[in-house]
């Protein structure tokens, strides 16, 4: 069984380095291998919360970070009271290392086949010209959109 959802790929580079992870076995986002993955950094963290860049962003955005509970769940409600109340904090936190004016927080619980399984804070850029930022909350496998 894979660690990672490759139906999510927006990319050929990010599809190239989840199908190393997975080959590796490694977890990016269990705290051991995000301090010590090479391209992923720590940008800030609170007693139960890590904040990364996401290395691959949403076309759009002048900020895409990912959230990561250093518990594994496949769901905030699976989380403990105490690190669910953290995730706050750490929102809190990155607003205000940012200087966030505006931004949309995307939360995908649940088998990633489905949603993508992510917390991203994600901010538009201020270009008129830039496209807006659109993030996918749900799927269907083989799902085939209508044309026309």
């Amino acid at each position: 069984m894979s660690l990672y959802c490759f139906e999510n790929v927006r990319t050929p580079e990010q599809r190239a380095e989840m199908a190393r992870l997975d080959a590796a076995g490694i977890c990016l986002f269990c705290p051991e291998h995000l301090t010590s993955h090479p391209q992923q950094r720590i940008l800030l963290s609170t007693g139960h919360w890590s904040v990364t860049p996401n290395e691959f962003p949403y076309e759009g955005t002048s900020l895409h970070v990912l959230l990561v509970p250093d518990q594994h769940a496949r769901d905030l409600l699976e989380l403990s009271d105490e690190v669910r109340s953290d995730f706050w904090v750490a929102l809190a936190a990155t607003a205000k290392a940012y200087g966030v004016r505006h931004y949309g927080l995307g939360v995908r619980n649940g088998d990633c086949h489905l949603t993508g399984a992510t917390i991203a804070v994600l901010v538009g850029s201020d270009d008129p010209g830039a496209p807006p930022v659109r993030m996918r909350f749900s799927a269907r496998p083989g799902y085939q959109p209508r044309s026309g």
